[in-house]
């Protein structure tokens, strides 16, 4: 079984909005075992979505389509369905319900024909009532090609997807294990991995397939194999996995599938009972936010200060103006300063903290683009470290909040 994803809409094509979809999607539906074999971008033209829809007869097993079904003119998904299946709109007394409820409860604003006509939909579809929105979702078939056309609204569609979609395709179709095992690390380049695990990787059965997945500052290992036995593959994977975890264990942090690093110093942290701030400087709150948008940060999560400019170090956190102006803004005593000084505004047991030049100028400090500071303080001692991420800001700015992870989980461990 193959699926294919297309998504429609103008804004995504002119880099307005990203497309989000589709990544969830592919994700869901490896989950199942359904393999995705082309994931595409159209404009919202009858036309262009027509000569998709034909052109992935040839291609797929499912096709799934996001987007172009809400009420205005410019979305016209429904229309061209109904010439690409030779069917008329009917009215579905389920969806229009649910449309003058969301109507009533939610949104108490007049209820025009454009809302009502969302309730008319393919007669030949079968259809999956929205709970979040009033575009339904929509199941048909042509040439023994399953097409699945759901609302692009993020949210709308990944409830429909788990609620209906997903379980109708494990129902009506016959898939296969599709098997992954994500490895977590940090602190060391691909190269450097790769060559560590050659002998290793060199051993692997050609059912078993590894990829390097780099990104700032980390690297995912993922091993992948397919077949129709789950706990077989399950074991096999696991047994190389076992081969593999003492030779990378200084730069292992976890598993992708069971936890994220942020879910891991969480985790740590609600177990031990233990709190955490964070002073950013450098990294402007990017670090706050990823942990915040870990569910539960409340229990472990005091607060933040996004102190990016040297005044700001000194008034709202209290950095010591003397330790700025002998030894730099960007430095490791000030990154010590800022960690202790968060820690106790705070009242927590540990606090992070970090500052640096991410560029493109070099700003109060005349350290060089890419020179940044990591501070943590523990409920025992503050320490800093000092790294070179390059000239590119992006690159900068991510590498330090990666690597702010890696050092605040490898200090939570040690206990």
């Amino acid at each position: 079984m193959t699926a294919e994803i297309i998504t429609i809409g103008d804004e995504i094509l002119i880099g307005q909005t990203v497309d989000t979809n589709s990544t969830f999607i592919a994700k869901e539906f490896n989950k199942i075992g359904l393999a995705v074999n082309r994931i595409s971008s159209i404009s919202d033209n009858k036309t262009d979505i027509l000569d998709k829809l034909y052109n992935s007869i040839n291609y797929s097993d499912i096709v799934l389509v996001t987007g172009g079904l809400g009420p205005t003119n410019d979305d016209i998904t429904k229309n061209t369905i109904l010439e690409f299946f030779d069917d008329i709109l009917i009215t579905d007394k389920n969806v229009l319900s649910k449309i003058k409820y969301l109507w009533k409860k939610f949104i108490k604003q007049p209820l025009l024909q454009v809302n009502i006509d969302q309730s008319l939909v393919p007669s030949k579809a079968t259809i999956f009532v929205n709970k979040k929105g009033s575009a339904p979702g929509m199941w048909l078939t042509k040439n023994n090609t399953t097409f699945i056309f759901l609302p692009g609204v993020p949210f709308e569609m990944k409830h429909i997807m788990k609620d209906y979609v997903l379980p109708k395709i494990i129902k009506e179709f016959n898939l296969p294990t599709i098997l992954h095992k994500t490895i977590l690390t940090y602190g060391l380049g691909e190269s450097s991995i790769a060559e560590r695990i050659t002998d290793w990787e060199n051993n692997l059965p050609n059912n078993l397939n590894l990829a390097y997945l780099p990104s700032l500052g980390r690297v995912k290992l993922r091993i992948s194999t397919k077949g129709n036995d789950f706990d077989l593959l399950n074991g096999i994977v696991n047994s190389y996995v076992d081969t593999l975890l003492p030779l990378i264990n200084d730069i292992f942090v976890g598993f992708e599938e069971d936890n994220s690093i942020q879910e891991l110093i969480a985790n740590n942290l609600i177990k031990s009972k233990l709190t955490l701030s964070v002073a950013e400087s450098c990294s402007g709150g990017k670090i706050s936010d990823d942990l915040v948008s870990i569910p539960g940060a409340s229990k472990y999560f005091n607060g933040s200060i996004i102190c990016y400019s040297t005044k700001s170090k000194i008034d709202v956190l209290g950095v010591n103006p003397e330790i700025i102006l002998t030894e730099s803004v960007v430095s490791s005593k000030v990154v010590e300063d800022m960690a202790l000084k968060v820690k106790k505004i705070f009242k927590s047991d540990y606090g992070l903290a970090t500052t640096g030049n991410a560029g493109p100028s070099k700003g109060d400090s005349e350290k060089e683009i890419g020179t940044v500071y990591i501070g943590i303080s523990t409920p025992h001692e503050t320490y800093s470290y000092k790294y070179s991420f390059g000239n590119s800001r992006e690159r900068v700015t991510r590498k330090t909040v990666n690597k702010s992870f890696e050092l605040l989980l490898k200090e939570l461990l040690k206990n």
